[in-house]
């Protein structure tokens, strides 16, 4: 379960982190105890990256499906000939 912290990390500060926790186990030298919490951490900080994405993907294809639904806007020249 994700804590209120990490549900307030922003999607930089979460892959940050888990860059750095990822290189840490990378790296060796942590007991098998601090090694199991670091992967814990990790998975946590991965489900918030993940959500964070989800998010975005789901707001992109709210917005193309709104796009499609309207048409273009009045100052889209996307239509136009590109030749003039």
């Amino acid at each position: 379960m994700t804590s209120k912290v990490d549900e307030a990390l922003g999607y930089e500060q979460a892959r940050d982190e888990l860059i750095e926790v990822v290189r840490r186990l990378e790296a060796g030298g942590t007991t098998l105890e601090q090694s199991l919490a670091l992967w814990e951490r990790g998975e946590e900080l991965a489900r918030v990256c993940r959500r964070w994405l989800e998010g975005a993907r789901a707001r992109l294809d709210a917005a193309l499906a709104e796009e499609e639904r309207t048409g273009p806007s009045a100052g889209d020249d996307s239509g136009e000939d590109a030749s003039r």
